[in-house]
């Protein structure tokens, strides 16, 4: 007999990175701890890692910059992959920003630096997974507004302690968040904090 899965919570120190295996029907929640922190979400199918969230396709999906709340985000595949179920949060976040990588901190003058890039590599690691690539992110609590022209700034997060983003997975899939390192911009507020990844499995019938 199976033994019954239980909800788990999952801490995401600062500027680092934790993944999570989810089954289909399984809710999922990415909590910002103490406020103002951006994370990276990647979320890869179980099954073969090749397939990924893709914003780009969940974009053209939805015809809007992120979805609204029942809207799903899909994989490069074109399939379903995770559905945005509540935001306790203002609701501000992003889909256009790429991962931070140790190039971008290299640019910005810091030649050892922590990156989420490196800690997708590294969550993943943890589960006996790679991935070739690193996919365009769903940057939760991100504050990146556009404005007239198409000019992209990079703001604090507005997101409060406790706010949480809730999804849930429309397949079998692997979802890891990073607690974004940058601290050479504006977008943690004055320093990284910590986020939770709060997982709940479907009830069985």
């Amino acid at each position: 007999m199976e033994t019954a899965r239980i909800p788990t919570q999952v801490d995401v120190p600062a500027g680092q990175g934790r993944a999570v295996r989810l089954r289909a029907g399984d809710t999922v929640q990415v909590i910002d701890v103490d406020g103002a922190q951006v994370g990276d979400l990647f979320a890869f199918a179980a099954a073969d890692t090749s397939e990924h969230l893709s914003a780009s396709h969940t974009r053209t999906a939805t015809g809007r910059l992120f979805p609204r709340i029942g809207e799903q985000f899909f994989t490069n595949r074109r399939r379903p992959i995770l559905a945005l179920a509540a935001d306790t949060s203002p609701g501000v976040h992003d889909m256009l920003i790429a991962a931070c990588d140790a190039e971008r901190y290299r640019i910005l003058g810091a030649d050892v630096h922590a990156s989420c890039a490196a800690n997708l590599r590294l969550a993943l690691a943890g589960l006996d997974l790679t991935t070739a690539v690193i996919p365009q992110p769903v940057n939760v609590f991100m504050n990146i507004p556009v404005h007239d022209g198409g000019e992209l700034r990079w703001l604090p997060a507005v997101s409060g302690p406790g706010d949480a983003i809730t999804l849930v997975a429309e397949m079998d899939c692997v979802v890891v968040v990073s607690a974004c390192p940058m601290d050479l911009n504006a977008i943690n507020g004055e320093r990284p904090t910590a986020l939770a990844i709060a997982t709940h499995p479907q009830q069985e019938v």
